[in-house]
């Protein structure tokens, strides 16, 4: 590892007069899971660590029942996934949640982190997708917010421009009669990196028992998070029986433009999204139902 300055901002002013003054060589601490082991290995460099965690508005885990729910890009994963409100809201993130490492990696790794780390089969990006989440970003140009599908451009690459930091999640109050859930292949049940995640939120009309809104995310099969929007597209306005769901699960390929690697061959990531979203979408009919899914 090559030596770097370490600084700990107490503001987002400091934080960004920091990184501004680095011209494109800092990096972000958060939770340190992805960065610190990219710096050992050599895979990313860096001549200031900005250590972030103790900054009060990266640290804020907040509900609204007006406004929704705010997470600071500091938080924890395991701090997220035990705050009641996500696991009552936010299922597909609240599973996400819990699969990322370890528990002793989930008290350290955070959403921002793991949004900002950009690589393409991190867990919880789908379901922020599908929750209509917006990334709030500061810099040197003020505040802007950005939609979280919109925030990974490329594997390790975001919209962050130099001197920008991502301060905090916001995802708005689900509509009534609305389900999530979050779904991944890995070859191990533990800590392991997704070969294919797939999340699904839908708000059903409940005179008419059809979708009234549908979103539906894949990770890992394309070089960023992506939406598959033939199926949701499919899915407006039809209930959600078994031959809906197969053929939303067809179309959600469409989306996907997956790679082949040691972790899978492409034509199998491609057969991985449509079993994952139908049993996703399955799993989030379940959840409306108050079925097992909503249980779990």
């Amino acid at each position: 590892m090559e030596a770097f300055a370490y600084a700990a901002p107490r503001t987002v002013a400091e934080a960004v007069e920091l990184l501004v003054g680095a011209n494109g060589s800092a990096r972000v601490l958060a939770g340190g899971t992805d960065l610190i082991p990219q710096l050992q290995e050599g895979r990313r460099r860096a001549s200031l660590v900005v250590d972030v965690k103790r900054i009060p508005d990266l640290c804020v885990l907040d509900w609204n029942p007006e406004e929704g729910l705010t997470i600071g890009a500091a938080v924890p994963c395991a701090q997220v996934a035990a705050f009641p409100r996500v696991q009552q809201h936010y299922p597909a993130l609240h599973t996400a949640c819990t699969l990322i490492g370890s528990v002793m990696v989930q008290n350290r790794a955070s959403l921002g982190g793991n949004l900002c780390n950009a690589a393409p089969s991190a867990d919880s990006v789908p379901p922020l997708i599908v929750h209509a989440a917006e990334a709030v970003i500061t810099g040197p140009g003020g505040t802007r917010r950005v939609p979280v599908e919109s925030v990974c451009t490329g594997p390790g690459q975001t919209c962050l421009a130099p001197g920008e930091l991502l301060v905090r999640l916001h995802l708005p109050v689900p509509p009534p009669h609305t389900a999530s859930a979050y779904l991944r292949f890995t070859p191990r049940n533990e800590m392991d990196i997704a070969v294919a995640g797939v999340a699904a939120a839908v708000t059903l009309d409940p005179a008419e028992g059809t979708c009234a809104h549908v979103r539906v995310a894949l990770g890992a099969v394309a070089p960023t998070p992506v939406r598959a929007i033939a199926a949701e597209e499919y899915l407006a306005g039809k209930p959600l029986t078994d031959e809906h769901l197969r053929r939303a699960a067809q179309l959600a390929v469409e989306a996907a433009k997956p790679i082949s690697d040691v972790r899978g061959s492409a034509e199998y990531r491609r057969h991985l999204v449509t079993v994952l979203t139908f049993r996703t979408l399955r799993a989030v009919r379940d959840r409306l139902a108050g079925g097992p899914a909503a249980r779990s």
